[in-house]
């Protein structure tokens, strides 16, 4: 990784990222409204970026007991299943038209209103990172 502005500038673009990709799953959902037998997918991306703002932020409350290495020679342990991805699910609990669509466009649409004032807070929260990190290099440059 290159230059990071801080550990929340990037786990922000993280988020953003994700949030425009549900925006993509949401439109798709729509754009199917009317196709038969299609289920509603979505996207649950809070667990991945949750995992990836404990490993940003060093927090490790992490209940499962660590292995000990008493020799430098024994090998690490392995992890698996620690993928940082967003799942893609099919969304449950959705009464399935007569054709077995199950795209709701009330929901979707209040999905997508969610999702969007998700983006915009994130977007306004980099630009203000970015704007204090510039200001820092303007006020360090009038000093020299």
């Amino acid at each position: 990784m290159g230059f990071s502005i801080s550990k929340a500038y990037d786990l922000m673009a993280e988020g953003l990222n994700a949030r425009a990709l549900r925006q993509k799953m949401i439109s798709s959902n729509i754009a199917n409204i009317d196709t038969p037998f299609y289920k509603a997918r979505d996207i649950d991306f809070e667990s991945a970026l949750s995992q990836k703002a404990k490993k940003v932020f060093d927090i490790d409350n992490d209940k499962k007991l660590k292995m000990a290495k008493t020799d430098p020679k024994h090998l690490d342990s392995i992890s698996f299943g620690s993928s940082q991805k967003p799942t893609i699910f099919f969304r449950d609990g959705h009464m399935a038209r007569n054709d077995a669509n199950t795209v709701d466009l009330d929901i979707e649409t209040t999905q997508m209103s969610k999702n969007a004032i998700m983006f915009n807070a994130l977007s306004a929260a980099l630009k203000k990172d970015s704007q204090l990190f510039k200001a820092v290099i303007e006020a360090s440059g009038k000093i020299s």
